[in-house]
């Protein structure tokens, strides 16, 4: 189920990043992809 979820947000912010052409927002959103990114390896241990 985590990896799930961590795909399925990987793809919304990707998808609101890709349509966004407000700053804030993107490096909001880039921040949101680096720590959902810094999530894989715990969710990998967690199999």
């Amino acid at each position: 189920m985590d990896w799930f979820i961590h795909d399925e947000n990987l793809k919304l912010y990707r998808k609101v990043l890709a349509e966004t052409t407000d700053e804030a927002k993107r490096k909001a959103l880039v921040e949101l992809i680096r720590q959902e990114n810094a999530k894989e390896p715990k969710l990998k241990e967690k199999g």
